[in-house]
């Protein structure tokens, strides 16, 4: 039996790092626009290339944390597609749900690193996700971005979840949220645990005066657990009952993509060991603060006995109670 077996895109991520260029606030828009000089050719100070994606991200953090782990996506015949194979190998994961779709490229983003923050550009191969009919029974479905939203998949996601008596950890990819909350109505009332940063709330469920709001509005979709990250102010959970916050651990930053990834895998990997939800928002704590040390989403995910060398560390950093219910 897995315990979790995670769902969506797999890709490459070309990490660039740039210094000759600026942000600009524009009336009636939230986010800075990065702006570079049109037809330019603009220095390069550091390249990486990494394999990543929401899920494989996922799948990893799961296996290093002493999970057994599946992953299903469908991924290019090409060098790209290698690599990820590859990596799975090197992290036990199982490649038993893996497809290679042949004559396609796999997915590539490009993620620009500029100051303190990173924009992604991304690429994505049209690919058709059916569940296949032989995975085995999981504790949990860890499912999230898979490029342009699959309903026929998320109602064998929630088939398969009624069979096995299956969790899932639902981390909205980007085409979930342009698509909305009327798109995955059905997928929100069989979910767990939503994980979403304070951007993606807002979108999912509108504006909103504090982050208690949000979490409350999430719960009316459906979601037992809410987890909100708010980047360096910490991270919210609400079960329904408490609201919880945690600050972040002290550490300096190298690059932050994946750092909600890691942080939701911990998370769910501490209640598959059996914590209660405060203690598992320190491990998804512990492992976003590691990650964002190094650069991409991988490299600094942490084993268990890493993960618990830093919550020792760090035992002065608690999770609180900020609310006992919650408010509307």
């Amino acid at each position: 039996m897995l315990d979790i077996l995670s769902i969506g895109d797999a890709t490459l991520d070309t990490f660039v790092r740039i210094h000759e260029a600026s942000l600009r606030d524009v009336v009636g828009i939230k986010e800075q626009q990065l702006c570079l000089n049109f037809g330019d050719k603009l220095p390069v100070s550091s390249l990486h290339e990494k394999v990543a994606g929401n899920a494989l991200n996922n799948a990893v953090g799961s296996a290093r944390l002493g999970l057994r782990a599946g992953f299903y996506s469908v991924i290019g015949d090409d060098d790209t597609g290698a690599r990820i194979v590859k990596k799975m190998r090197h992290e036990k994961i199982s490649l038993k749900y893996l497809h290679v779709q042949k004559r396609s490229a796999t997915n590539h983003s490009i993620v620009i690193n500029f100051k303190d923050d990173r924009t992604i550009l991304t690429y994505s191969h049209q690919r058709t996700y059916t569940l296949p009919s032989d995975i085995e029974p999981s504790r949990w479905i860890y499912y999230t971005a898979i490029g342009k939203k699959h309903s026929s998949l998320e109602k064998k996601i929630i088939a398969y979840c009624r069979e096995h008596h299956a969790k899932i950890a639902f981390n909205p990819g980007t085409a979930h949220l342009r698509e909305g909350v009327s798109h995955m109505r059905d997928l929100l009332r069989h979910t767990e645990a939503i994980f979403v940063n304070k951007e993606e709330a807002e979108i999912l469920v509108g504006d909103s005066v504090d982050i208690p709001s949000l979490l409350y509005r999430l719960h009316e979709l459906g979601p037992h657990i809410a987890v909100i990250t708010d980047g360096k102010k910490g991270a919210y959970a609400s079960n329904s009952v408490n609201i919880y916050y945690t600050p972040i651990f002290p550490m300096k930053v190298v690059e932050n993509t994946g750092a909600g990834d890691a942080y939701a895998t911990g998370l769910v990997a501490a209640l598959i060991h059996g914590n209660p939800v405060a203690e598992a928002m320190r491990w998804g704590t512990a492992n976003a603060a590691s990650v964002i040390t190094k650069v991409g989403p991988q490299d600094g995910l942490l084993t268990l006995p890493k993960l618990k060398a830093a919550l020792k560390q760090y035992r002065h950093i608690k999770t609180k109670i900020i609310n006992n219910t919650v408010k509307k």
